[in-house]
């Protein structure tokens, strides 16, 4: 069985004068990755990015994800290819459909959020892989493009899908695929087949990355916590979504998602989670022991 990535979510509700500090921490107790969300209208992603690799060295830092409507597919190229070129192999971008409530509170929803979504991944992967590109799609248009300083090394795009159609997309074109907090370890098992048929179908090979995010808690009232946030994502009172208790409890119910497949579980802490230092410290030096 391959070894599964252990990360922590920062999530957005958090003041980003927070980040600088958690990223530092997270680093120093060992986490592997740290990931943050582009939520409409927080800190925006990718300055919350460059900040969390900038105070850092070996931590990797995964944006998932960003949303296709708000930039243009070569703003977002220069702008992966800066941060790549500055922390090589950290950076850990993903892209995505949006909130389409968000995208119409801002005149960018799209009509065809799945052609949007495809055009873009398609002329993103170009970009960033050095190619000089011309494309005239219905969302996507490019006219003799190209990167001045592309990365020095491949970049690894990931897709937040959840239905199959984006899953299909996913797998076709990116590298890895998101998963939410509302992913059981079923729907990974069918997300995972679905991802792999697809990157057959393209002629691709290597292993799809997926990541699934994971709602967990520790601590006093670690259960009622983990009820409160499920509530807040109306899940089903009754599915097998998140994980509480202390490092044993927590790691033996990561092992359904780490069975099902998953590639990096993300744990995802509560909202109103009341200390997030000791929370990443928890993930770091108790849990990631636990968990093969």
């Amino acid at each position: 069985m391959n070894s599964t990535g252990l990360g922590v979510i920062f999530r957005p509700e958090l003041p980003p004068e927070r980040l600088r500090d958690i990223a530092q921490l997270a680093e120093s107790v060992g986490l592997a990755e740290l990931w943050l969300w582009e939520d409409c209208f927080y800190a925006g992603g990718l300055t919350a990015a460059a900040t969390a690799l900038a105070a850092t060295q070996r931590l990797r830092v995964g944006l998932g994800v960003m949303p296709v409507p708000l930039r243009n597919v070569a703003t977002t190229a220069m702008e992966i290819a800066g941060l790549s070129r500055l922390h090589p192999g950290r950076f850990r971008p993903g892209l995505g459909h949006g909130v389409l409530d968000w995208m119409g509170q801002i005149g960018a929803r799209a009509a065809s959020p799945m052609t949007l979504l495809s055009e873009y991944l398609t002329a993103l992967r170009a970009l960033l892989d050095g190619e000089r590109v011309s494309t005239s799609g219905r969302y996507v248009q490019l006219e003799d493009v190209a990167l001045t300083w592309p990365p020095l090394e491949r970049v690894e795009l990931f897709t937040a899908a959840v239905g199959p159609k984006t899953l299909a997309v996913s797998g076709a074109i990116a590298d890895g695929t998101v998963l939410t907090g509302e992913t059981t370890p079923d729907q990974l098992r069918q997300a995972r087949a679905i991802v792999d048929q697809a990157r057959t179908q393209a002629g691709r090979g290597g292993r799809h990355q997926l990541t699934v995010y994971v709602m967990a808690a520790t601590g006093p009232d670690a259960h009622r916590r983990l009820d409160e946030e499920r509530r807040r994502w109306s899940v089903d009172p009754g599915a097998q979504l998140g994980v509480a208790g202390d490092a044993d409890a927590v790691a033996a119910g990561l092992q359904a998602w780490v069975e099902a497949g998953a590639d990096t579980i993300v744990l995802q802490p509560a909202a109103g989670e009341p200390d997030l230092e000791r929370f990443v410290e928890f993930a770091a030096t108790e849990v990631r022991a636990l968990v093969p």
